[in-house]
Formats: C-alpha cells, sequence, structure tokens
C-alpha cells in the first residue's frame, strides 16, 4: 500500500508499445531529406546588400558570412539615419541578427522605378 499513488510515468503495467521510443519506420530506414534553403545568400557573399529590419532602421554593408537562421555578417555597414536630419552614420563589421530582419536586397543591379499602379489622371 506505501507504492499507491507512485506509478511510474509512462508505465501501464503492460508491455511497451513503442510509443516514441526507438526509431520510427520512416527513420530505420533512411535519413531524412535534407531541407534546402529557400533563400541562396552564397551568390551574394562579398556583395554589397541593403538590409531592412522590423522598427524601421535600415543598413547597407558587405555580406561576410550568414547562417541557417540568417544571421547575417556585414563589413563597412552604414546606417541611413532618418531623424533629426537624413544622414548616413558608419557601423564598421555588424552582426545582423536573423529574427529582426524583414527585407534584403542587393545594392549593385537594382534601381528605383515608377509605381506602375498608379493612375494617371
Amino acid at each position: 500500500m506505501a507504492d499507491r499513488g507512485r506509478a511510474v510515468r509512462g508505465s501501464r503495467g503492460g508491455p511497451s508499445r513503442g510509443r516514441g521510443h526507438g526509431p520510427s519506420s520512416s527513420q530505420a530506414s533512411g535519413e531524412k531529406p535534407r531541407r534546402e534553403a529557400i533563400l541562396d545568400l552564397s551568390k551574394y557573399v562579398n556583395e554589397r546588400i541593403r538590409v531592412k529590419f522590423t522598427g524601421g532602421r535600415e543598413v547597407t554593408g558587405m555580406l561576410k558570412g550568414y547562417d541557417q537562421l540568417l544571421n547575417l555578417v556585414l563589413d563597412d555597414v552604414e546606417e541611413d539615419v532618418e531623424l533629426p536630419q537624413p544622414r548616413k552614420r558608419s557601423l564598421g563589421l555588424a552582426v545582423l541578427r536573423g529574427p529582426t530582419i524583414i527585407l534584403l536586397s542587393p545594392v549593385d543591379g537594382s534601381e528605383e522605378i515608377a509605381n506602375p499602379f498608379l493612375t494617371q489622371e
């Protein structure tokens, strides 16, 4: 009677039915297919890119490295400061956290175009 209420977690008094223990049949037959990255940043290494963050900050710099979480290492980073007057602030080498990035674009080869959705009056 001293054992009452002290059941071992997961045991039901019967043989184990393999719930979550050991390899599943899909893993036992072979390796998991590797997920392909949505964004291939390797072609932008040592190229200038523009990065926009949540909160409105924007920087440009030379991409030196990245990881699967989209953390970036940029060199010669310049922040575009809008307030109180528009200017550029030099930051040098910076590590940018992936979860805060909302937009990446190359600086070279991109140009501003007229809005095609504006109606002409």
